[in-house]
């Protein structure tokens, strides 16, 4: 939630960040992390395998929980791979696109990542409260989409404040 106050409190701060930047590989690696443990709950959700959880909590009672799959369809770590391969992509795009459209990468990758913590933020609070147990691979994955977020906040600043950015939304 902190995560959340931050990213407005910037928004709101109108001044157009410098252009010093993380080492370019660290949202890829998170991608990958992310990618790895959504993969692995998806492998869990799909064949119905218990998973190996470690000594935090019980990752099983979560994956078999209602709350395991979108709309009761969709299992929510297939879900995260969308996400995980979404955000690489958009990444990819920054990096490699042309001015214009990595501006509008910017921002999706920032939108991808902020809804993907609104999203964990959800299904963490359903964890302990409503399921009555707690995934460690669950906690893992809305840890890397929250950094993501944190990570991802001054290039979207950046390019929703740019002139050139403006120019194109005329």
């Amino acid at each position: 939630l902190a995560t959340l106050v931050w990213v407005i409190v910037s928004f709101r701060n109108k001044q157009v960040p410098s252009s010093k930047t993380q080492p370019a590989w660290i949202i890829p690696a998170l991608c990958v992390i992310g990618f790895g443990v959504a993969g692995y709950l998806a492998y869990v959700e799909t064949t119905q395998t218990s998973a190996i959880c470690g000594p935090v909590g019980d990752c099983n009672i979560v994956q078999q929980s209602e709350y395991a799959r979108l709309f009761g369809i969709l299992p929510i770590g297939i879900l995260g791979l969308f996400g995980y391969v979404a955000i690489f992509i958009s990444w990819l795009i920054t990096r490699y696109g042309n001015k214009r459209i990595a501006s509008f990468a910017s921002l999706a990758i920032f939108l991808l990542t902020l809804s993907g913590t609104l999203f964990s933020i959800y299904l963490t609070f359903l964890e302990p409260f409503i399921i009555g147990a707690t995934c460690a691979w669950c906690l893992t994955s809305a840890i890397l989409m929250t950094i993501l977020t944190l990570l991802t906040v001054e290039p979207a600043k950046a390019a929703f404040y740019k002139k050139a950015f403006h120019r194109t939304l005329s």
